[in-house]
Parts: structure tokens; sequence; C-alpha cells
């Protein structure tokens, strides 16, 4: 599965439009995805997900001027659990994940506006 495009609020993977935030593993799109805070990535935003995927990489893009924030618990509960956290701007984090997608158990969370 790959990112094929994206642009402000709108991003492309294989072949299928989505135009709403999204988290993205290896396999599945999980597309209209919200958050308790627009620009805060807290614990329970993903929490879920992560359990239930286990990735060894999470890959935050936090939109295009990247004025999504990761909280700090986040960081903490990532850390405890040995995953790798890498945030950027969203088009230097799907850069991110096309090139580990292939390679590495990644999840991607992308906040696809500002």
């Amino acid at each position: 599965m790959r990112i094929e495009e994206y642009s402000f609020g709108r991003m492309v993977i294989d072949g299928k439009e989505y135009r709403a935030d999204l988290l993205v593993n290896g396999e599945k799109v999980r597309a209209n995805w919200w958050r308790k805070e627009g620009h805060r990535l807290q614990l329970d935003d993903v929490k879920n997900v992560i359990d239930e995927t286990g990735p060894e990489v999470l890959i935050v893009g936090r939109g295009k001027f990247g004025m999504m924030r990761v909280s700090e618990e986040l960081e903490r509960f990532l850390a405890e659990r040995g995953i790798e956290l890498r945030a950027a701007p969203t088009a230097l984090a799907v850069e991110e994940f096309n090139r580990l997608v292939g390679t590495r158990k990644v999840l991607g969370a992308f906040h696809l506006t500002c």
C-alpha cells in the first residue's frame, strides 16, 4: 500500500481519493479519522489502532503547515513500548511512510489540512 499523492485536504492511496484525515497501515485505511482536539494528537486518538496493529513506527503527518502537535502522554506511551515516533509536516511524513512501509511495520496518522 502506497500513498500516491498528497495535497492540502486530499490524499490518494492505491487509486482511491480521501478528503479527510486518516490512519493507514500497510494493509488498511481508516478514513474520516477524528481526534478529541483537531490540532493535538493524544493517546486516546490512536491507542486502539496501535494496540490492534502493533506498529514499530508511528508516522504522524502534522498537516501541510505542521499545526498538529503530538501530546507528551502519547510520546511517553510510544517510548515505553519501543515504538518509534516520526512526526513531520504531512508531505514529508508521506515520503517517510512510503519509504518504510515495505520494510517495517508502520502506522501513519495523517492530518490533511493545516
